[in-house]
């Protein structure tokens, strides 16, 4: 059975400190927990930020400065967005899984791009798409010859600066692709605090653990140490405190839904 995929950092690369004091703790549950696969996230370039005064992070050179550090000190396989095609070359020589923001999971070069690059491909569902029209991202990575896809659930509008997410997605866009759930971004308010966006910390956890029960391959989590201090997603990010407990959690659950998710009732 292949393990279980926790991807988890911090949402921007605000500077050198903070990434590194978070995957210094990835790295120490990595250790003490090697049934899971770590993944260490951390985005060099948040380009849709709601407001134009908006910190976005940075940038791509000093962004991947960061990431060779962090597999470098403490060994973690990475990920960060790519936003235009020209950044994938330079973003796939660093990280393990080149990842596509949400608002371009149907474009079509990008995804082919990324495709191209030999690394595994993580594309976050449209919050305006349907969980079965993945099956034509899928296509599209296929055919630029992507041999290892994730599709990842971040939640869906459900009018103005809202997402929910529904559960029955998971098992649907596992019909096409190894599924990951997003535990923070699926409890955003798009743009909902005024000039950025807003969100509910409080349902992380209640959701997560839906998530797990309903089946999927891994969780994507973004943590900080100081999440109201945070310069991006300051509402919805996990304390770093908090995180080890998540993993102990899953350590605890994960065995005992294996027994039961492949059993298809009528």
């Amino acid at each position: 059975m292949e393990k279980f995929l926790i991807i988890a950092g911090p949402c921007a690369l605000e500077n050198e400190e903070i990434p590194l004091e978070v995957a210094e703790k990835i790295a120490e549950l990595s250790k003490e927990y090697p049934q899971f696969e770590f993944v260490f996230k951390g985005s060099f370039d948040k380009a849709n930020r709601t407001s134009v005064h908006s910190f976005r992070g940075i940038g791509l050179e000093k962004g991947l400065e960061v990431l060779k550090r962090v597999k470098e000190k403490f060994g973690l396989k990475t990920t960060t967005d790519v936003h235009e095609t020209w950044q994938v070359k330079p973003v796939s020589q660093v990280v393990d899984i080149v990842q596509i923001p949400a608002f371009l999971c149907r474009q079509t070069d990008l995804l082919l791009e990324a495709a191209r690059s030999g690394k595994a491909v993580n594309v976050k569902k449209g919050q305006f798409l349907a969980p079965w029209d993945t099956k034509h991202i899928v296509e599209k990575l296929s055919y630029g010859g992507a041999k290892e896809i994730y599709l990842t659930e971040r939640g869906t509008t459900f009018g103005y600066n809202n997402l929910v997410v529904d559960f029955r997605s998971l098992p649907i866009m596992k019909q096409h692709a190894k599924v990951i759930y997003d535990a923070t971004h699926s409890v955003q308010l798009p743009g909902g605090a005024g000039g950025q966006s807003g969100g509910m910390r409080e349902f992380i956890f209640p959701l997560l653990r839906a998530a797990v029960a309903v089946g999927v391959d891994g969780l994507f989590m973004e943590v900080h140490p100081n999440p109201p201090e945070a310069k991006s997603d300051s509402a919805t990010q996990i304390y770093l405190d908090d995180f080890p407990f998540i993993v102990e959690f899953l350590a605890e659950i994960l065995p005992l839904l294996n027994r039961y998710w492949n059993k298809n009732l009528r």
